[in-house]
Protein backbone atom coordinates (compact mmCIF):
# COMPACT_ATOMS: atom_id res chain seq x y z
CA UNK A 1 0.00 0.00 0.00
CA UNK A 2 1.10 3.56 -0.74
CA UNK A 3 1.11 6.40 1.77
CA UNK A 4 -1.13 9.08 0.31
CA UNK A 5 0.24 12.63 0.20
CA UNK A 6 -1.34 15.60 -1.50
CA UNK A 7 0.38 16.47 -4.77
CA UNK A 8 -1.93 19.11 -6.20
CA UNK A 9 -4.66 21.34 -4.81
CA UNK A 10 -6.59 24.06 -6.61
CA UNK A 11 -8.64 26.26 -4.27
CA UNK A 12 -11.40 28.78 -4.98
CA UNK A 13 -10.62 28.93 -8.70
CA UNK A 14 -12.58 31.52 -10.67
CA UNK A 15 -12.31 32.00 -14.43
CA UNK A 16 -14.31 34.36 -16.61
CA UNK A 17 -14.32 34.75 -20.38
CA UNK A 18 -15.75 38.15 -21.17
CA UNK A 19 -18.96 38.22 -19.16
CA UNK A 20 -19.22 34.43 -18.87
CA UNK A 21 -18.34 32.83 -15.55
CA UNK A 22 -16.64 29.59 -16.62
CA UNK A 23 -15.51 28.46 -13.15
CA UNK A 24 -16.85 29.60 -9.78
CA UNK A 25 -14.97 28.84 -6.53
CA UNK A 26 -13.82 25.42 -7.73
CA UNK A 27 -11.83 23.28 -5.32
CA UNK A 28 -10.13 19.99 -6.22
CA UNK A 29 -7.23 17.98 -4.84
CA UNK A 30 -5.15 15.10 -6.17
CA UNK A 31 -3.20 12.80 -3.87
CA UNK A 32 -0.25 10.61 -4.69
CA UNK A 33 -0.98 7.31 -6.48
CA UNK A 34 -4.60 8.33 -6.96
CA UNK A 35 -6.82 8.39 -10.04
CA UNK A 36 -9.20 11.34 -9.87
CA UNK A 37 -12.02 11.88 -12.34
CA UNK A 38 -13.44 15.20 -13.49
CA UNK A 39 -16.85 14.79 -15.09
CA UNK A 40 -19.88 16.84 -15.99
CA UNK A 41 -22.13 17.77 -18.91
CA UNK A 42 -20.73 19.57 -21.95
CA UNK A 43 -19.74 23.12 -21.07
CA UNK A 44 -19.44 22.36 -17.35
CA UNK A 45 -15.91 23.78 -17.15
CA UNK A 46 -13.82 20.61 -17.07
CA UNK A 47 -11.39 21.59 -19.83
CA UNK A 48 -11.20 25.14 -18.50
CA UNK A 49 -9.97 23.76 -15.17
CA UNK A 50 -7.43 21.57 -16.98
CA UNK A 51 -6.27 24.60 -18.95
CA UNK A 52 -5.86 26.63 -15.76
CA UNK A 53 -3.68 23.92 -14.21
CA UNK A 54 -1.65 23.71 -17.42
CA UNK A 55 -1.06 27.44 -17.91
CA UNK A 56 -3.27 27.85 -20.97
CA UNK A 57 -5.85 29.87 -19.01
CA UNK A 58 -4.98 32.29 -16.21
CA UNK A 59 -7.56 32.24 -13.40
CA UNK A 60 -9.04 35.53 -12.23
CA UNK A 61 -8.50 34.30 -8.68
CA UNK A 62 -7.67 31.15 -6.82
CA UNK A 63 -4.70 29.35 -5.31
CA UNK A 64 -2.58 26.46 -6.52
CA UNK A 65 -0.53 24.21 -4.24
CA UNK A 66 1.96 21.59 -5.39
CA UNK A 67 3.40 19.10 -2.89
CA UNK A 68 1.73 21.03 -0.09
CA UNK A 69 3.39 24.35 -0.94
CA UNK A 70 1.80 27.39 -2.52
CA UNK A 71 2.70 27.76 -6.20
CA UNK A 72 2.15 30.31 -8.90
CA UNK A 73 -0.13 29.21 -11.72
CA UNK A 74 2.38 27.69 -14.16
CA UNK A 75 3.22 28.67 -17.70
CA UNK A 76 2.93 25.86 -20.23
CA UNK A 77 6.71 25.61 -20.60
CA UNK A 78 7.09 24.97 -16.85
CA UNK A 79 4.85 21.92 -16.63
CA UNK A 80 7.50 19.26 -17.22
CA UNK A 81 9.81 20.71 -14.57
CA UNK A 82 6.87 20.71 -12.13
CA UNK A 83 6.21 17.03 -12.79
CA UNK A 84 3.00 17.59 -14.76
CA UNK A 85 2.18 16.19 -18.20
CA UNK A 86 -1.01 16.37 -20.24
CA UNK A 87 -2.56 14.70 -23.23
CA UNK A 88 -4.90 16.54 -25.59
CA UNK A 89 -8.43 15.72 -26.73
CA UNK A 90 -7.41 15.78 -30.37
CA UNK A 91 -4.12 13.89 -29.88
CA UNK A 92 -2.03 16.81 -31.25
CA UNK A 93 0.77 14.87 -32.92
CA UNK A 94 3.01 16.44 -35.54
CA UNK A 95 1.76 14.56 -38.62
CA UNK A 96 4.96 14.82 -40.68
CA UNK A 97 7.27 13.54 -37.92
CA UNK A 98 7.81 9.93 -36.97
CA UNK A 99 6.23 8.45 -33.87
CA UNK A 100 9.68 8.36 -32.25
CA UNK A 101 10.26 12.05 -32.95
CA UNK A 102 6.83 12.98 -31.62
CA UNK A 103 7.44 11.17 -28.35
CA UNK A 104 10.96 12.57 -27.97
CA UNK A 105 9.49 16.06 -28.00
CA UNK A 106 7.76 15.21 -24.73
CA UNK A 107 11.14 14.50 -23.09
CA UNK A 108 12.66 17.91 -23.73
CA UNK A 109 13.32 18.55 -20.02
CA UNK A 110 15.96 15.80 -20.09
CA UNK A 111 17.89 17.30 -23.02
CA UNK A 112 20.80 19.31 -21.61
CA UNK A 113 21.20 21.10 -24.92
CA UNK A 114 17.54 22.12 -24.86
CA UNK A 115 16.97 20.60 -28.30
CA UNK A 116 15.17 17.43 -29.28
CA UNK A 117 16.66 15.74 -32.31
CA UNK A 118 20.17 15.28 -33.63
CA UNK A 119 19.23 17.27 -36.69
CA UNK A 120 18.51 20.23 -34.39
CA UNK A 121 21.83 19.92 -32.60
CA UNK A 122 21.24 17.36 -29.85
CA UNK A 123 24.52 15.81 -28.75
CA UNK A 124 25.04 12.07 -29.07
CA UNK A 125 24.72 11.27 -25.36
CA UNK A 126 21.48 13.24 -25.05
CA UNK A 127 20.07 11.63 -28.16
CA UNK A 128 20.79 8.14 -26.87
CA UNK A 129 19.21 8.89 -23.49
CA UNK A 130 16.10 10.37 -25.07
CA UNK A 131 15.73 7.50 -27.51
CA UNK A 132 15.87 5.05 -24.59
CA UNK A 133 13.19 7.01 -22.69
CA UNK A 134 11.12 7.13 -25.86
CA UNK A 135 11.41 3.37 -26.39
CA UNK A 136 10.31 2.68 -22.80
CA UNK A 137 7.33 5.05 -23.11
CA UNK A 138 6.21 3.46 -26.38
CA UNK A 139 6.56 -0.02 -24.91
CA UNK A 140 4.38 1.08 -22.02
CA UNK A 141 1.49 1.75 -24.41
CA UNK A 142 2.28 -1.25 -26.64
CA UNK A 143 3.34 0.98 -29.53
CA UNK A 144 7.09 0.36 -29.83
CA UNK A 145 6.50 -1.25 -33.23
CA UNK A 146 5.18 2.08 -34.50
CA UNK A 147 8.34 4.07 -33.74
CA UNK A 148 9.36 4.59 -37.37
CA UNK A 149 5.87 5.27 -38.70
CA UNK A 150 4.95 8.76 -39.80
CA UNK A 151 2.43 10.03 -37.27
CA UNK A 152 0.00 11.21 -39.91
CA UNK A 153 -0.45 7.63 -41.16
CA UNK A 154 -1.59 6.22 -37.80
CA UNK A 155 -5.09 5.06 -37.02
CA UNK A 156 -6.87 7.17 -34.41
CA UNK A 157 -6.52 4.58 -31.60
CA UNK A 158 -2.79 4.23 -32.33
CA UNK A 159 -2.39 8.01 -32.37
CA UNK A 160 -4.05 8.10 -28.94
CA UNK A 161 -1.50 5.60 -27.65
CA UNK A 162 1.37 7.70 -29.00
CA UNK A 163 -0.11 10.81 -27.41
CA UNK A 164 -0.09 9.08 -24.03
CA UNK A 165 3.48 7.89 -24.59
CA UNK A 166 4.55 11.47 -25.33
CA UNK A 167 3.15 12.51 -21.94
CA UNK A 168 4.69 9.55 -20.11
CA UNK A 169 8.19 10.09 -21.49
CA UNK A 170 8.76 13.04 -19.14
CA UNK A 171 8.19 10.78 -16.10
CA UNK A 172 5.44 12.97 -14.63
CA UNK A 173 4.21 12.80 -11.07
CA UNK A 174 0.78 13.99 -12.22
CA UNK A 175 -0.66 12.91 -15.57
CA UNK A 176 -3.63 14.83 -16.93
CA UNK A 177 -5.66 12.82 -19.44
CA UNK A 178 -8.14 14.85 -21.50
CA UNK A 179 -10.87 12.52 -22.79
CA UNK A 180 -8.51 9.61 -23.50
CA UNK A 181 -11.36 7.22 -24.36
CA UNK A 182 -12.94 9.54 -26.93
CA UNK A 183 -13.19 7.85 -30.33
CA UNK A 184 -12.02 4.46 -29.03
CA UNK A 185 -13.80 1.13 -29.41
CA UNK A 186 -14.52 -1.35 -26.64
CA UNK A 187 -11.23 -3.26 -27.03
CA UNK A 188 -9.09 -0.12 -26.82
CA UNK A 189 -11.09 1.21 -23.87
CA UNK A 190 -10.46 -2.05 -22.01
CA UNK A 191 -6.75 -1.60 -22.65
CA UNK A 192 -6.91 2.05 -21.53
CA UNK A 193 -8.57 1.10 -18.24
CA UNK A 194 -5.79 -1.38 -17.49
CA UNK A 195 -3.11 1.19 -18.36
CA UNK A 196 -4.58 3.88 -16.11
CA UNK A 197 -4.88 1.43 -13.22
CA UNK A 198 -1.26 0.37 -13.72
CA UNK A 199 -0.03 3.96 -13.95
CA UNK A 200 -1.44 4.77 -10.52
CA UNK A 201 1.37 2.68 -9.06
CA UNK A 202 3.86 5.22 -10.40
CA UNK A 203 2.02 8.55 -10.57
CA UNK A 204 -1.27 10.30 -9.98
CA UNK A 205 -3.80 10.66 -12.77
CA UNK A 206 -6.40 13.39 -13.23
CA UNK A 207 -8.81 12.45 -15.99
CA UNK A 208 -11.55 14.34 -17.85
CA UNK A 209 -13.81 11.81 -19.51
CA UNK A 210 -17.34 11.44 -20.88
CA UNK A 211 -17.26 7.63 -20.91
CA UNK A 212 -18.79 6.85 -17.54
CA UNK A 213 -17.73 3.19 -17.73
CA UNK A 214 -14.09 4.36 -17.80
CA UNK A 215 -14.50 6.85 -14.96
CA UNK A 216 -16.40 4.46 -12.73
CA UNK A 217 -13.91 1.65 -13.40
CA UNK A 218 -10.59 3.42 -12.78
CA UNK A 219 -11.19 6.41 -10.48
CA UNK A 220 -10.63 6.46 -6.73
CA UNK A 221 -12.52 9.74 -6.40
CA UNK A 222 -14.61 11.88 -8.75
CA UNK A 223 -15.46 15.57 -8.92
CA UNK A 224 -18.60 16.57 -10.80
CA UNK A 225 -18.81 20.01 -12.41
CA UNK A 226 -21.96 21.69 -13.68
CA UNK A 227 -22.15 25.28 -14.91
CA UNK A 228 -18.62 25.87 -13.63
CA UNK A 229 -19.21 24.68 -10.07
CA UNK A 230 -18.43 21.48 -8.19
CA UNK A 231 -21.81 19.94 -7.40
CA UNK A 232 -20.61 16.60 -6.04
CA UNK A 233 -17.45 14.77 -5.06
CA UNK A 234 -16.61 11.40 -3.61
CA UNK A 235 -16.18 7.77 -4.51
CA UNK A 236 -17.61 6.47 -7.79
CA UNK A 237 -20.42 4.77 -5.87
CA UNK A 238 -21.36 7.95 -4.02
CA UNK A 239 -21.29 10.09 -7.16
CA UNK A 240 -23.26 7.53 -9.17
CA UNK A 241 -26.13 7.75 -6.70
CA UNK A 242 -26.01 11.47 -5.88
CA UNK A 243 -29.35 13.08 -6.86
CA UNK A 244 -27.55 16.31 -7.80
CA UNK A 245 -25.46 14.40 -10.35
CA UNK A 246 -28.47 12.54 -11.75
CA UNK A 247 -30.30 15.83 -12.16
CA UNK A 248 -27.33 17.50 -13.87
CA UNK A 249 -27.09 14.74 -16.45
CA UNK A 250 -30.74 13.84 -16.94
CA UNK A 251 -32.61 17.05 -16.13
CA UNK A 252 -34.62 18.46 -13.28
CA UNK A 253 -37.37 15.84 -13.60
CA UNK A 254 -34.97 12.87 -13.08
CA UNK A 255 -35.91 10.58 -10.26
Amino acid sequence: MFTKTQLLEAKDVNVTFGGLQALTNVNIAVNSHEVVGLIGPNGAGKTTLFNAICGIVTPDSGELSLHGSSSKWPATNQLASLGIARTLQGVGLFPDLTVRENVMIGAHKFARTGLISASLGLNFRDEQALEERTHIALERVYASGLADRIAGTLSYPDAKRVGIARALVSNPEILLLDEPAGGLGAHDIEWLNRLISDLSGEMSVLIVEHHMDVVMSVCDRIYVLNFGQVISQGTPEFVRNDPAVITAYLGADAQ
